[in-house]
């Protein structure tokens, strides 16, 4: 009996420590996301000027420059980040790598923080064009999806069995629209169109403003894909409260919470005219909404029939998400 159980725990240890370090990487990338759009608010992003590794040459800014030791910072963060996805790919490898989609997620993250830390290097170096501000931005959502899929897979053993239906293609869809809202968003603040519409929900008093120039439509792109976000995801929690388990119905309430917090304080930023603390509470809500709708997919993905055969592999026995 006793060598029953240290068994068990040989097993579960290394899912535990891998996972643990996923989901914490995984926090500490959205705290990076937050930290990001607080460059973006104080202006920040040249702070160190146009030099990557170094701030204006140097390897501390000096005390007195505010801006400098934001946009140093969120090198460090990101710094901070790129140890603990290394740690987390080589418990991965070496304990791990018979759970082929959590290592693989882990694999595409440590290849996704590369890419993204050469994207900020150009960003800081071209002196941040709006399109690439909107692929670096993007890039550190697909790295935070990648860390939650480790997670989900590492932790979640399903509780239901169905074939892949139109539940689960509307949850990948949603999935999708989300991070096209998180793109849009971050070409609206790289355009300079934040404030080209200065009330909300219309638009200086339209809701079409073709007529008030190119910024006005970017802004309103923007709102109406957020709009089509909130209609999608309440067909995905109708639907799941229908035909769906604890833990879909969970993580489809969660995101619809983030979208409406998203959405109002999208609200608020427009209406102080883009305050700072609004501007990166509507990131950091968007990354939320994200992050929850990653998970829900992946939940989909692992309680489908196909996904199930692809899972006997490995099972965990001792580490899931509760149902």
């Amino acid at each position: 009996m006793q060598q029953a159980k240290v068994s068990r725990e040989t097993v579960a240890n290394p899912s535990r420590l891998f996972s643990s370090l996923a989901l914490a990487t995984a926090l500490l990338t959205i705290g990076l996301i937050v930290f990001g759009a607080v460059v973006r608010v104080t202006d920040s992003g040249l702070g160190c000027g146009d030099s990557w590794p170094t701030c204006n040459g140097t390897i501390f800014p000096p005390l007195d420059n505010l801006t400098a030791w934001i946009e140093w910072l969120h090198r460090l963060f990101a710094a901070l980040i790129g140890v603990m996805g290394l740690a987390t790919l080589v418990v991965g490898w070496r304990k791990y790598r018979a759970n082929r989609l959590a290592f693989g997620a882990v694999v595409l993250a440590t290849f996704l923080f590369f890419l993204q830390s050469a994207l900020g290097a150009i960003v800081v170096i071209l002196e941040l064009p709006p399109t690439m501000v909107a692929l670096h931005l993007g890039t550190a959502m697909l790295l935070l999806a990648s860390l939650l899929v480790a997670v989900v897979a590492a932790r979640y053993k399903p509780s239901e069995r169905y074939e892949r239906d139109h539940i689960t293609t509307l949850t990948y869809l949603t999935t999708g629209l989300s991070l096209v809202i998180i793109l849009t968003g971050a070409l609206v603040r790289g355009s300079g169109a934040t404030l080209a519409c200065i009330d909300w929900p219309l638009c200086n008093g339209d809701i079409f403003p073709f007529s008030q120039g190119q910024l006005a439509v970017i802004h309103m792109i923007h709102r109406f894909a957020v709009a089509a976000l909130g209609i999608t995801l309440l067909l995905l929690l109708w639907q799941a409260l229908q035909s769906r388990g604890a833990a879909v119905r969970r993580f489809a309430v969660l995101a619809l919470v983030a979208y409406l917090a998203q959405a109002g304080v999208g609200a608020m930023f427009v209406l102080s005219s883009a305050g700072p603390f609004w501007g990166a509470a509507h990131v950091g809500l968007a990354a939320a909404t994200w992050a929850c709708l990653i998970v829900l997919s992946v939940i989909e993905y692992l309680n489908s029939a196909d996904s199930a055969r692809e899972q006997v592999a490995w099972k965990p026995q001792s580490d899931t998400i509760s149902h």
